[in-house]
């Protein structure tokens, strides 16, 4: 990353986090993203600048700030030594726990994402962080077995967002042990899959069948 693009991503960066506490209340809106450039003690043509493509921009910022901060954290954890599935859940984990002081703007930023126009975004976005929590789980996966991954992550994460939205628990205890069920399931389908094929493939082919029927 060039020193100019540090640069941008540090003031959209400030941006986003001084228009937050907005969101909760004027949603992914330009009187919030107004409110936020001046508590970052910004001017208006500085937004502008940063985020040229107006709300999309800041929402898809707000999602990457939230991935990197996600792997910053996963950084201090010892993934080395647990388990695959750990490694999963630790990044689901990270990332929520990141989002905890602004589960109302998210709240917001799923509503937004939600809308019919925005479903491109919504899908790039949140593949974009089940990609990133594989690949900070150690997978290098070239083959089909990298959207396998993925796609079985995807209703995980996604369940557990809405999940954790709700959760009165205070500690996140309840979500975590949503999580952590719902990664059990999706686990025990490859396993499944496995199984199945290898039944199917002791089977006689259809051919073979009719071959012997008229023998």
């Amino acid at each position: 990353m060039t020193d100019t693009m540090a640069t941008l991503q540090a003031v959209r960066d400030q941006i986003l986090l001084a228009t937050l506490p907005h969101v909760a209340f004027d949603g992914w809106s330009r009187a919030a993203l107004k409110a936020g450039v001046a508590d970052a003690g910004l001017g208006i043509d500085m937004a502008l600048r940063a985020f040229p493509g107006g709300i999309p921009d800041l929402v898809d910022h707000s999602a990457d700030w939230a991935d990197r901060r996600m792997i910053e954290e996963l950084a201090g954890l010892d993934l080395a030594a647990m388990r695959v599935r750990d490694r999963v859940a630790a990044g689901v984990k990270a990332r929520l726990q990141v989002l905890a002081p602004y589960r109302e703007a998210t709240r917001r930023a799923l509503a937004y994402l939600a809308l019919p126009p925005n479903a491109p975004m919504a899908a790039r976005l949140t593949w974009r962080t089940v990609d990133a929590i594989w690949y900070a789980a150690g997978d290098e996966a070239a083959d089909f077995n990298y959207y396998t991954k993925r796609g079985l992550l995807l209703p995980v994460y996604m369940a557990t967002v809405l999940y954790w939205l709700s959760d009165q628990s205070g500690d996140g205890a309840a979500t975590w042990a949503f999580l952590d069920r719902r990664i059990a399931e999706v686990m025990k389908i490859p396993a499944f899959t496995a199984r199945l094929k290898k039944r199917l493939s002791s089977l006689p082919r259809p051919f073979d069948l009719l071959r012997r029927a008229r023998g």
